[in-house]
């Protein structure tokens, strides 16, 4: 593939992976209309999100294997325009059971996309420049969840929750039949598909593992915190739905330049680039649940979304060098283990926001993140140093 082609697969999946981020940070700010609307408890609507992370985590571990049989294009393409039909159908739920099972399936064909995208990616471009590129779409998927915040608090504002669903929906499949038309698809890197030969690899592989257990914490952390982020700052600032989405708009600006900022800081920091991370994600979680200011709140949001980027960027890619055959299988376990820890987070910060309040949520995130950075800067560093050895040796 020649150097215009991957720019052109990073820019096609990147869009998608936008509206397809944005579909599901989009929850945010919705969440608190959601409620309303279906006359149920914030923690209630919640479910929602849990569903569709649910769906998601599970379904990983079914499309990492039959990508690397079948070829990820081709997936990438099915899910996609599966994804765009439950997004649609979402903006006509009339109850909370048939919202959860419209995110739900949402989230399942959506497990096709973001991990799938990722081993794409990671099997097209070389160790120099897999980071760089992982960056890119990252970045464009968060720029997804940045505008998702403003875009869904404007259009719930002045019109419904149903219409950010419908927008994205209608959005994603104009793309996926787009993608179809340009996207060169790639050849299947196994000859059978055996789900247990699969996993039977990745899960006796302990340094992989441990990669991955970090990544269920970071899922817990992240997303089972920064779905009630609307609440938080509609409950500090009593904003409406409009302004809460534009301020936490500022989470997904943090991922975007932060995944430009990775790879040089990380060339530059070494084994220290994780432990900033981790500093920063805490300082701003600890900022949240204490500040009541809008600017610092805003500050905090893109201190958390810049830190998330680091932690995530740097754990996929170490991922996926573990196991450079079976990158959709890597994707999937760790796709699972992400949104699986963002499913159980978003479940138990519900019950502590009906005792305690959304402020709680963020304090105590705020040093689980610091651990876990910690634990992967640790883990990390083991991985490179072992890896750098190995090229001596073999040289």
């Amino acid at each position: 593939m020649d150097s215009k082609s991957k720019n052109k697969l990073i820019m096609i999946l990147g869009l998608m992976a936008f509206l397809a981020n944005g579909d599901n940070y989009a929850a945010a700010p919705l969440i608190i209309n959601i409620s309303k609307d279906l006359n149920i408890s914030v923690s209630t609507a919640a479910i929602s999100v849990t569903a569709y992370m649910l769906a998601f985590g599970v379904f990983t571990l079914i499309f990492g294997p039959v990508s690397d049989r079948y070829g990820k294009v081709k997936i990438i393409n099915i899910a996609a325009i599966g994804t765009s039909v439950f997004s649609i159908l979402g903006a006509f739920a009339f109850n909370l059971p048939s919202l959860i099972f419209f995110r739900a399936m949402n989230g399942a064909f959506g497990a096709g996309i973001f991990p799938v995208t990722m081993a794409l990616v990671g099997q097209s471009f070389d160790d120099k420049n897999r980071h760089k590129a992982l960056g890119k779409v990252m970045g464009l998927m968060f720029l997804g969840a940045a505008t998702a915040s403003a875009i869904g608090g404007a259009l719930s504002y002045f019109g419904s929750w149903r219409l950010v669903y419908l927008i994205y929906g209608i959005g994603e499949f104009v793309l996926s039949i787009i993608m179809l038309k340009i996207l060169e698809r790639d050849k299947p890197v196994v000859e059978t598909l055996d789900f247990v030969k699969a996993y039977k690899e990745p899960l006796t592989n302990f340094k992989f593992m441990r990669i991955v257990l970090i990544v269920f914490f970071l899922g817990f952390s992240v997303f089972g915190s920064f779905t009630y982020s609307g609440t938080l700052i509609q409950e500090i600032t009593g904003y409406n739905i409009l302004i809460v989405g534009l301020v936490l708009s500022l989470f997904g600006v943090g991922t975007v330049i932060g995944g430009r900022m990775a790879p040089k800081l990380k060339a530059k920091l070494k084994n220290g680039f994780l432990v900033l991370a981790g500093l920063i994600g805490a300082t701003s979680l600890y900022a949240l649940s204490t500040v009541t200011n809008a600017w610092l709140l805003g500050l905090a949001l893109f201190g958390f979304g810049l830190a998330f980027i680091f932690l995530q960027s740097t754990l996929i890619s170490t991922a996926q060098e573990q196991l450079p055959k079976m990158r959709g299988t890597a994707m999937s376990l760790t796709s699972f283990n992400m949104f699986v820890g963002g499913a159980v987070g978003t479940s138990l910060n519900g019950m502590i926001i009906r005792t305690y309040g959304a402020s709680r949520i963020f304090l105590v995130t705020a040093v689980l993140l610091l651990v876990v950075s910690m634990f992967a800067a640790f883990f990390v560093a083991k991985f490179e140093m072992s890896k750098m050895k190995s090229t001596l040796q073999s040289n």
